[in-house]
């Protein structure tokens, strides 16, 4: 990965900048004009460099509930429950785990009884019970990583 390139993920992790045409603003601070900002990020993207570029907000202030789930689910069935799970847009995250439950998801929707909607509904479409885990306490941790090796992970 080139240098422009580490700066460029750097920035956007970091200071993203909230201005009418943030791009624009990026390619300012790299020397580069905003078409070639959007083609960095578009090449970063095609090469699975970049997952997903967006926002990141507090779902409690916005009136939203979340909740953590996990399932049982038998090795032979992982790619047929996790295209169960991924295909309700309330999951923000699934991943393995190495555990007796080892498919964890998070699932937030606009109220506690749609939450229970999609959890019963993902029940009834893999018939396998799932284990749920309300938050009792939110902590946010803040994950960034700096590619310019300045300062190590952050």
């Amino acid at each position: 990965m080139e240098q422009l390139e580490r700066r460029l993920l750097n920035l956007l992790q970091e200071e993203f900048p909230l201005v009418p045409q943030p791009y624009q603003e990026i390619g300012r601070r790299l020397g580069l004009d905003e078409d070639e900002v959007i083609r960095m990020i578009a090449k970063l993207k095609e090469e699975g460099v970049i997952r997903r570029l967006g926002g990141v907000f507090e779902l409690r202030r916005l009136g939203y509930v979340s909740t953590l789930c996990a399932l049982k689910v038998p090795p032979e069935r992982l790619d047929e429950v996790a295209a169960v799970v991924n295909s309700f847009p309330g999951v923000t995250h699934n991943y393995l785990r190495e555990h007796e439950y080892n498919m964890w998801f998070t699932l937030i929707g606009p109220d506690r009884w749609h939450l229970e909607e999609v959890m019963t509904a993902i029940e009834n479409r893999t018939g396998l019970s799932l284990l749920e885990l309300p938050a009792e306490r939110p902590f946010k941790i803040r994950v960034n990583f700096d590619l310019e090796g300045n300062n190590g992970s952050k």
